[in-house]
């Protein structure tokens, strides 16, 4: 298993432990680099931080002096923690570089890296290219926010061998060095304004997926945003565009009937199994990458006439007396609701709901064409109704529980509706993350 050789630091603090933290800290300890830890959760409670101390390591939980700065060359940051987070402000204060662990898995990596990023659909994008290079042959990892820790994946990886990474804002936001061979920059929607504060400084996070590319690299760009545009010029990558609004005839499109890379004819849309017509960004990013590694096209064929989605995003979960039922609980902010409800054109009974981020829902209201009734809960219910009264849409009911929402979603729906769970909120009023709020739902229609 690879370890760090010749790493610039001498004393690492890793703040925060989780999963990310945890495979940080096993990464320093077996490339033998000196480092304390410092996490919220008492020791008693922390069963990581246990082992670690056991280990001889140095271990401060339940609070965060500032001590715990003290003779610190890095800090390596749990993604989730926020800039205004005191330890995170001093660290700054005292001009000690912050990173994630993605970083530190850049030191590793020995092979191509395909890194993904964009407001809404990096999952589903993610894993559609980890399919297409799997089925081209070429044995990819996939790794990052999808669930797999990157340092951990970047540790058993053999030379050459293509790492897919799905990364997000707060992942991006904390790098030194990192450079994929491949960025992807999927799109840009308003989104995790309560992290990041200002739209410049998410929109900067992401951005930063090209900030060390070079002339050798390449950056996959929407061409249909026009900020996004302007913004990628900036970059020394090679730029590859893709729309699903015109043609392009210098990267990927879509017509009404066939998907196009550079004028060539890859498929027919109505042989793609991927529901919706805004998965067509997250195919064309798949295909681009494919052709960049030269697999066939009937391999990329095959595969796009197979592969249906990921769990928690626009899942189909069941039939339940002619009502269709899907799962898109990784739907956590307004714009990845709003391309689920494009996605039907059938009646909708839309669940949604939960952690209140200040956001207002008017732009989601006024997209109801289909939707017949809203069913919200949670902490942003309320929002959610005075969105609808500003909007003249009557149709909202509130309750508390998401267990209460299927129920009554249930009892208000009609044979040939779909009813649709895509909160767009994010998980942690009630739940621990959008897996565990998914997982709950589709046991709960299970048990209807």
């Amino acid at each position: 298993m690879k370890t760090l050789d010749n790493f610039p630091y001498e004393k690492v603090l890793v703040l925060g432990l989780a999963r990310s933290g945890e495979a940080a800290a096993q990464l320093l300890y077996d490339s033998n680099v000196s480092f304390r830890i410092n996490d919220l959760t008492p020791i008693e409670n922390n069963e990581v931080a246990q082992r670690f101390d056991q280990l001889g390591i140095e271990v401060v939980t339940g609070s965060h002096p500032q001590s715990v700065l003290d003779d610190v060359d890095l800090v390596v940051k749990n993604p989730g923690i926020p800039y205004s987070h005191e330890i995170v402000e001093e660290a700054l204060n005292r001009d000690i570089p912050i990173i994630t662990e993605v970083e530190l898995s850049f030191y590793l990596i020995d092979g191509p890296i395909i890194a993904i990023t964009g407001s809404n659909g990096k999952t589903t994008t993610t894993t559609l290219t980890y399919e297409l290079l799997r089925a081209g042959g070429l044995d990819p990892l996939i790794a990052g926010n999808i669930g797999k820790v990157a340092t951990n994946v970047a540790r058993e990886q053999k030379e050459a061998q293509p790492v897919v990474m799905e990364l997000s804002s707060f992942q991006l936001k904390a790098i030194e060095k990192f450079k994929p061979d491949i960025g992807v920059l999927i799109n840009i929607t308003e989104a995790h304004l309560d992290y990041h504060k200002t739209m410049d400084d998410y929109v900067g996070s992401k951005l930063n997926i090209t900030k060390y590319q070079n002339e050798n690299d390449m950056l996959i760009y929407n061409a249909d945003d026009e900020w996004l545009v302007n913004k990628v010029q900036d970059s020394k990558a090679n730029l590859l565009p893709f729309s699903v609004s015109g043609k392009n005839k210098d990267g990927l499109y879509v017509d009404h009937q066939q998907v196009y890379h550079n004028d060539e004819l890859i498929v027919y849309r109505d042989e793609i199994a991927l529901p919706g017509d805004h998965n067509l960004e997250n195919i064309l990013v798949g295909i681009a990458i494919a052709k960049q590694f030269n697999i066939p096209n009937n391999t990329i064929q095959s595969v796009l006439k197979t592969f249906t989605g990921v769990k928690h995003r626009l899942q189909y979960v069941n039939k339940i007396h002619d009502r269709f039922v899907y799962n898109d609980s990784k739907a956590t902010n307004i714009s990845a609701t709003l391309k689920a409800i494009q996605a039907f054109k059938q009646p909708i009974i839309l669940i949604a709901g939960g952690l209140d981020r200040g956001n207002e829902f008017d732009e989601l209201i006024q997209a109801f064409e289909h939707v017949k009734t809203c069913i919200a809960y949670g902490q942003s219910a309320s929002k959610i109704k005075e969105a609808g009264e500003r909007n003249q849409y009557k149709s909202i009911q509130t309750v508390d529980s998401l267990e209460e929402a299927t129920i009554k979603a249930y009892e208000v729906s009609q044979e040939g509706d779909v009813i649709l769970f895509s909160p767009a909120c994010a998980s942690w009023d009630q739940f621990k993350s959008f897996e565990e709020r998914g997982d709950m739902f589709i046991q709960l229609v299970h048990k209807l």
